[in-house]
C-alpha cells in the first residue's frame, strides 16, 4: 500500500533552527528523518535519527536509505547544517577551511544528489537551503570568510538547480537568515548582534519556521533566496 504521508529530511537538527524546523514539520504531519552528529533517538516515533557527519557520504547515504525504507518517499529536504567560524580571513587554519568545507558544501552535496533521483521519480520535491545574508551584505564587524565562500556557493547552487529541475517538478529555495537567537550565541552578545539588524533586534527561530513554511506551501515559487535578516540585506544603515 502507498504511503501517503510525506517525509522530510532535516539535517543539522539536533538543537536550535534545526531542531525547531523537525517540530515545525512534524506540526504539519510529515514524518522526519533528523540528522546531527549526535542526535538522540527520539520518543516520537515520527522522528527518525540517523546520527552522524552530514560531510561523510556514507552517512548521507544511510539517511536516504532510512526514509526509503521507512516510508518509501522524500518530499522534503532541509539543508540546515552549517558551520560559521567568525575570524579576520587571514586568520583562519587549514583545520578551519576543511571543517567548514565538510559540512556546508560537501554535506549539501552528498544529501542533495541522492535525494533528486527520488524526487524526479516522484515528479515533486522540495529542496530548501539555509545560508546566512552575509553572502550579499558583508558586515565589517563580522568578518565570514568562510562562510560566505561556502554559504555563496549554496546560494548560487540553490537557482542553478531551480532552473535545471523546474519543469520536472522539483523546487529548490533558500532561506538566508541574519543573527538567530539560537544556543550558538551567547546571551552577553545579544546587544551587539541586535545592533547589526536595521529593525534593532535579533531573529527568532520561529521567524525562520514561518519563511520555510512560506516556500514549503508556495507551489509557484522556485530559485528564490528568501532573506529573514530584519532589513540587513537591504543595504547600509
Amino acid at each position: 500500500m502507498r504511503n501517503e504521508q510525506k517525509v522530510a529530511i532535516v539535517t543539522g537538527a539536533s538543537q536550535g533552527m534545526g531542531a525547531g524546523i523537525v517540530t515545525s514539520y512534524r506540526q504539519q504531519g510529515y514524518a522526519v528523518i533528523a540528522n546531527s552528529r549526535n542526535i538522540a533517538a527520539s520518543a516520537d516515533d515520527g522522528i527518525i535519527a540517523v546520527a552522524g557527519d552530514i560531510g561523510d557520504p556514507a552517512v548521507a547515504a544511510k539517511i536516504v536509505e532510512t526514509a526509503q525504507d521507512r516510508f518509501g518517499r522524500i518530499d522534503t529536504l532541509i539543508n540546515n547544517a552549517g558551520i560559521f567560524i567568525s575570524k579576520p580571513f587571514d586568520q583562519y587554519t587549514v583545520e578551519d577551511f576543511d571543517n567548514v568545507l565538510r559540512v556546508n558544501v560537501a554535506g549539501f552535496f552528498h544529501i542533495t544528489q541522492r535525494v533528486i533521483p527520488l524526487m524526479l521519480r516522484q515528479g515533486r520535491g522540495h529542496i530548501v537551503q539555509i545560508t546566512t545574508t552575509l553572502v550579499n551584505q558583508a558586515l565589517a564587524d563580522v568578518p565570514s570568510g568562510l562562510a560566505t565562500l561556502t554559504k555563496g556557493g549554496l546560494d548560487a547552487v540553490t537557482r542553478g538547480l531551480a532552473i535545471e529541475y523546474a519543469k520536472q517538478g522539483v523546487r529548490v529555495n533558500a532561506v538566508a537568515p541574519g543573527i538567530i537567537k539560537t544556543p550558538m550565541h551567547a546571551p552577553e552578545n545579544f546587544e551587539f548582534f541586535e545592533g547589526l539588524h536595521p529593525m534593532g533586534r535579533m531573529g527568532e527561530v520561529e521567524n525562520i519556521l514561518d519563511a520555510i513554511r512560506y516556500l514549503e506551501k508556495a507551489d509557484f515559487v522556485t530559485g528564490e533566496i528568501l532573506n529573514v535578516d530584519g532589513g540587513q540585506h537591504a543595504g547600509r544603515w
